[in-house]
């Protein structure tokens, strides 16, 4: 581990409960970004246990430098993908499902189609489960993102990640003002769906850049927040700039708040999916 870590941005967790929920996953031939992003919180969550699932395969066609993801040519879609996906909700008892996904510039659509068979075989087999999905931009085509919408879940996030400045840097291949676009034609398409980004601090950016997102974010009708700390991953992803303290971050959740954001998570392991149960229900709490 990086000597140069501070103790607020250290966790440690159980083999034991990532072993077995691994198993789980690995009989059902599913993945999770959990693994593939090497999050910290993995063992916090397995224990619940809860789990981002992660659709699409685990290859990615896009180089953003702060993931750790494998980038190249992804498999073809599955469509046995979805069956099971519902088979390992049932065998975790899950009440509230995370989905997410690689980029899948490969495909026409992005890979919404997908992402709408899984959300529909949910709420088929599971009619009290809470769908969230946490999704590329899909090239900004607001078509595939209908197919998303269409479909029904409760939550729909779409990570800004950084600030505009640090965008060729850090995500290249993406677009700011396309992913905000992205956020607003989803709260258009339904205004029932609770919309929600993330953003990761420790990258460069100043604490002004974050503030003049989190406004931009509101200005589209975002409704939930999150703000963590980035670590990296491997040697190969963008280098630690900061390891932002815990006062900065409750400044953000203050901040967010008064913004008029209906849920704000800000702390050093705050990631785009944790606790995210929880999070629902500060929405309802909040509402």
């Amino acid at each position: 581990m990086d000597d140069r870590i501070p103790s607020w941005s250290r966790k440690k967790y159980n083999l034991g409960d990532l072993v077995k929920v691994k198993r789980q996953l690995r009989e059902l031939g599913l993945h999770t970004v959990c693994e593939s992003a090497r999050c910290p919180n993995i063992g916090e969550c397995f224990k619940k246990p809860t789990a981002t699932f992660m659709i699409l395969g685990d290859v990615c066609t896009r180089r953003c430098r702060f993931c750790a993801v494998t980038k190249g040519g992804p498999a073809p879609v599955d469509a046995g993908e979805p069956g099971r996906l519902a088979v390992a909700v049932e065998k975790l008892g899950l009440k509230h499902v995370v989905i997410t996904s690689v980029t899948r510039d490969d495909l026409p659509d992005g890979g919404a189609g997908q992402f709408a068979a899984v959300i529909r075989v949910l709420r088929e087999q599971f009619p009290t489960l809470i769908i969230e999905v946490l999704t590329p931009d899909f090239g900004g085509d607001e078509e595939s993102l209908r197919l998303v919408i269409t479909a029904g879940p409760h939550i729909f996030n779409h990570n800004l990640e950084t600030v505009p400045r640090l965008y060729r840097t850090v995500r290249p291949q993406a677009v700011y003002e396309r992913s905000l676009r992205v956020l607003r034609a989803a709260k258009d398409m339904d205004c029932r769906v609770s919309t929600k980004s993330g953003l990761m601090a420790g990258l460069g950016e100043t604490e002004s850049e974050v503030l003049a997102v989190m406004e931009d974010l509101r200005a589209v009708g975002c409704d939930l927040l999150t703000i963590g700390q980035y670590l990296r991953p491997m040697k190969e992803n963008i280098e630690v700039s900061e390891y932002v303290r815990p006062e900065v971050f409750e400044r953000y959740a203050e901040a967010g708040r008064k913004m008029g954001f209906i849920f704000v998570a800000s702390a050093p392991f705050v990631r785009s999916s944790y606790n995210a149960e929880e999070v629902f229900a500060g929405i309802n709490a909040n509402a």
